[in-house]
């Protein structure tokens, strides 16, 4: 599935002024998205630009900036237990190869994550700080976590063929993984399968989705849970055309800190 490409620039916008703007940026192994913002208006979006554009105008002097970066595995680490003196043991949950870099960084209150990016991304992104770069979806599980999200909604994330998966209880993430898709159909089978593992009841169950979406999502995966909806938690305002949803986990990084690097 080609994923759409997106633009749009608002007349005001002037990198003579970046100091007083924000860069967020999503990174992956061969293209980038970013969103340029002031005070939480939209000044700038791109989708699926080739990494060699780094060195254009995206390298101006920002006041903050802030990178989503992708993980190829990932494990969550309770609060509670987390020591930083054994991430060399919870590393070992992922598989790490010798082309991989080990991250952390605390998620939310209650958990830290430890994720395994491509280490050929490292260098598109070292001009900008290590320090500027979180987890890919942090921001968006942040956003929703704020929201006081539903016990009978599953919200879901799609962005390059892969779908992610989040469901919170008592305010707090009970349950998130990802899975790369081909169709609707796949989606809808992953669907089910988290609400099996989660023992929600489909047919009492909303599907709250966000990203690059295929057209025929809501109305075919509606078939199969209660309702399929777009997620309209907003982290920035945005003009006229852009959907909410569409630009969600890249606009909420600006609720995002900094990394620790393992």
């Amino acid at each position: 599935m080609a994923e759409q490409i997106y633009t749009y620039r608002d007349p005001s916008f002037n990198l003579n002024q970046a100091y007083d703007y924000t860069l967020l940026m999503q990174i992956d192994a061969s293209s980038f998205s970013y969103a340029v913002t002031y005070k939480k208006v939209l000044l700038a979006w791109g989708t699926n630009c080739s990494l060699k554009e780094l060195a254009g105008e995206l390298s101006a002097a920002y006041k903050k900036v802030v990178i989503g970066l992708p993980a190829k595995g990932f494990s969550l680490i309770p609060a509670a237990v987390f020591d930083k003196e054994h991430v060399t043991g919870y590393a070992r949950l992922l598989d790490v190869k010798p082309d991989e870099k080990v991250l952390a960084q605390q998620l939310d209150d209650q958990n830290f994550i430890i994720y395994k990016v491509d280490a050929k991304i490292i260098p598109a992104v070292e001009k900008f700080g290590l320090a500027n770069t979180v987890y890919l979806y942090k921001g968006w599980i942040r956003a929703i976590g704020q929201n006081d999200p539903e016990e009978n909604s599953i919200y879901i994330n799609l962005n390059n063929n892969k779908a992610d998966f989040l469901y919170f209880k008592n305010g707090h993430i009970r349950f998130y993984n990802s899975f790369e898709y081909v169709t609707t159909d796949d989606l809808a089978y992953f669907a089910a399968l988290v609400a099996e593992e989660l023992e929600l009841v489909p047919g009492d169950t909303t599907l709250v989705l966000s990203g690059n979406t295929p057209d025929d999502a809501p109305n075919r995966l509606a078939e199969f849970f209660k309702e399929a909806v777009f997620n309209s938690t907003g982290a920035l305002y945005l003009p006229d055309g852009i959907p909410t949803h569409q630009i969600m986990a890249l606009a909420a990084l600006n609720l995002c800190g900094s990394l620790e690097e393992l």
